[in-house]
């Protein structure tokens, strides 16, 4: 599993890059720089990358909806972007778990994810 995090307008904007199997030691790396963000920010915006992605594995799967329920107020925006239809899917199953407005977008639309996850935010926040 891969997971590359990087941090965009002023750690307004976490970019999560996805590829193989998420397993639960990934949410070790990637738990903590979301809970550092909030608590800089209170909310953040997520844009999530899927490439060559398999899915979770049980123990990952569990540690995503924990991760899901203690954030379900803290994520202003997630943009999804990946490859096949069932990550679409999962865009539309995370509803319920978050109050942040979700928008899949297939790989061949990156870049208006781009645009929509950094819309709306302050000028001098979103030249990074």
């Amino acid at each position: 599993m891969s997971v590359e995090l990087r941090e965009e307008a002023d750690g307004k904007v976490l970019t999560v890059k996805l590829s193989g199997k998420l397993a639960r030691q990934d949410y070790e790396q990637f738990v903590p720089e979301v809970d550092r963000l909030i608590a800089r920010h209170g909310k953040i915006r997520m844009l999530v990358q899927m490439y060559d992605f398999h899915g979770w594995t049980a123990g990952a799967l569990w540690e995503d909806l924990k991760f899901d329920l203690k954030h379900f107020r803290h994520i202003e925006r997630l943009a999804m972007i990946g490859e096949k239809a069932w990550e679409h899917g999962m865009a539309v199953f995370c509803k319920p778990f978050t109050t942040a407005t979700i928008r899949y977008f297939d790989r061949s639309e990156a870049e208006q994810a781009e645009t929509w996850i950094h819309a709306d935010l302050p000028v001098a926040q979103a030249s990074t």
